[in-house]
């Protein structure tokens, strides 16, 4: 299914290659570039992609590395996946350039972990394709304890858009979440 989507968002009219800033190498099929990766602070190079035909595997006694399909994520403080399922509202403009997405988390368990963990450092959506990420988050407290936690995405171009969906539907497909529309 993955490959199904990857081949309708290349085919959509709208569709942009994400952002270096919002995806790691390779996973494009950009002209080989060199991109700085803040997630790790490493500097990663790409290349481009080899023809469809495959030679026979080579033996050899070094490990291949292969690619593996991670299961999406949400985190709040990078490296520990939040495990409440979000309320998610979008709105998208009228000529489709930009468009918003509200993630509202009850009682996420970012507050049972942030004791030995830190601080919520910001909101991070991680996929196959790499990291989306804001610092608009804020939480709200009832009767001194916290209760919710609220971010907000926001997307100024049509290909953050395409980005944006292709995360979420695969974040719904691994969570069983559905769209609603209104």
């Amino acid at each position: 299914m993955p490959a199904v989507m990857k081949a309708l968002a290349a085919a959509s009219p709208v569709s942009a290659p994400p952002s270096p800033r919002r995806s790691v190498a390779g996973s494009s099929g950009a002209p080989c570039q060199s991109l700085h990766s803040s997630f790790r602070g490493i500097s990663l190079r790409c290349r481009p992609r080899k023809p469809a035909h495959r030679s026979p595997p080579l033996r050899s006694s070094r490990a291949a590395a292969q690619v593996v399909a991670m299961k999406p994520a949400i985190q709040f403080i990078q490296g520990t996946d939040e495990q409440t399922i979000p309320d998610v509202r979008l709105t998208k403009s009228r000529d489709g350039t930009n468009g918003v997405a509200i993630f509202e988390f009850d009682q996420p368990s970012v507050f049972d972990s942030s004791a030995e963990l830190g601080d919520i450092t910001g909101f991070y959506m991680i996929d196959e394709e790499g990291m989306l990420q804001t610092v608009d988050v804020s939480a709200k407290f009832v009767n001194g304890k916290p209760a919710r936690v609220e971010a907000k995405y926001v997307m100024r171009t049509a290909g953050d858009w395409d980005r944006f969906m292709r995360f979420m539907e695969r974040y719904s497909q691994a969570n069983g979440l559905q769209f609603v529309k209104n």
